[in-house]
C-alpha cells in the first residue's frame, strides 16, 4: 500500500514569496513524490519501525478491553453529528502547540479522519505562511497561525487507512510551503492524558511512523497548488471548493510494520 515509482520529476512548489514559477500546469502524480522502502537507509528504516511498533502498541492495549482509537475521541461526546469536531473545542498540547481533531463528512468513503496541526507558538521561528497576495479569504496569521500537517482517515473499527492532504479552505490554515511544514511534523505531541493517552501516543507515532510519506504528501500537495496556480492565475484556488484532498495515500500499519521488519 506504499507506492514505489520516483522516477519522474516533480512540478515545483510554490516559492514563500509567492513568486511566478515555470513549468507545466498538469497536476503531478502522487507516486513520483513518494519513496520506496529500499531507498530508506537502515536508521530511518529501525526508527520507523519503532514508531509502526508503538502504534500497534497503543491499538493493542485499548482492544484488550473491546475499546479502539476512534472510540477514546468519541467517548461521552453525545450524538456523532457530521462535521462537529471531536471533542469539543478540540485537543491541544499548551506546550508543544500541538492539536487535532476528529470529524467527518466524507459519506461511505470512511468512518471518519482526523486532522492534525502545528499552531504558531511551537513552529520554527524562521519560518512564514506562503505570501498569496490574491487571497480572497483572510488567513490566520500571527499568534494565530496555524499550519495542517496530514489528515489521518480511519474506518468503521477504528483503524487507520489512508493519508492525505488538503487544499488551504479546508481546514482554514495558514499555508505554509511544504518544506517548512516538513520541518513542523517532528514537533508534533500531545503530551497529556486528555481525550487519551493511548489515542494521543497513537497519533504521534502515526506521524513518526509515515514521516517520509507524510513528506511526500506534502511536497505533491504545493505542487497540485502550483499547477492550479499556472492553468487559474486569476483565481483564488486555495478556496477552490472543487479541489479538496490534494493527494491521498492507503495505509496499513500492520504491512508496513512487516515491510520494515523485513529490511532491518
Amino acid at each position: 500500500m506504499i507506492a514505489v515509482d520516483t522516477a519522474s520529476r516533480p512540478v515545483p512548489a510554490p516559492s514563500a514569496d509567492g513568486a511566478e514559477l515555470a513549468g507545466p500546469a498538469a497536476p503531478p502524480l502522487l507516486s513520483h513524490y513518494l519513496p520506496a522502502i529500499r531507498e530508506l537507509d537502515l536508521p530511518t528504516r529501525r526508527g520507523l519501525l519503532d514508531a509502526g511498533r508503538e502504534a500497534l502498541d497503543c491499538r493493542r492495549v485499548l482492544a484488550k478491553v473491546g475499546l479502539n482509537i476512534v472510540g477514546e475521541v468519541l467517548r461521552d461526546q453525545g450524538e456523532f453529528v457530521e462535521m462537529e469536531h471531536y471533542p469539543q473545542d478540540d485537543v491541544f498540547d499548551a506546550d508543544t502547540h500541538a492539536q487535532y481533531y476528529y470529524h467527518a463528512h466524507r459519506g461511505e468513503a470512511e468512518h471518519g479522519h482526523f486532522h492534525t496541526f502545528l499552531r504558531a507558538g511551537g513552529m520554527p521561528a524562521d519560518v512564514a505562511p506562503f505570501a498569496f497576495r490574491a487571497a480572497s479569504e483572510p488567513w490566520p496569521a500571527g499568534d494565530d497561525a496555524i499550519s495542517h500537517l496530514v489528515a489521518i482517515s480511519m474506518d468503521a473499527w477504528g483503524e487507520p487507512i489512508g493519508l492525505f492532504a488538503t487544499n488551504r479552505w479546508v481546514t482554514g490554515e495558514s499555508w505554509y510551503p511544504a518544506e517548512d511544514v516538513i520541518r513542523m511534523l517532528g514537533r508534533f505531541e500531545i503530551d497529556h492524558a486528555w481525550p487519551s493517552w493511548p489515542a494521543n501516543r497513537w497519533l504521534g507515532a502515526m506521524l513518526r511512523l509515515y514521516r517520509p510519506w507524510i513528506e511526500g504528501l506534502l511536497r505533491h500537495r504545493d505542487a497540485v497548488i502550483s499547477a492550479r496556480l499556472r492553468s487559474r492565475p486569476d483565481e483564488d484556488v486555495f478556496e477552490d471548493r472543487a479541489l479538496e484532498i490534494t493527494g491521498y495515500l492507503p495505509v496499513s500499519v500492520e504491512q508496513l510494520v512487516a515491510a520494515l521488519s523485513d529490511g532491518t
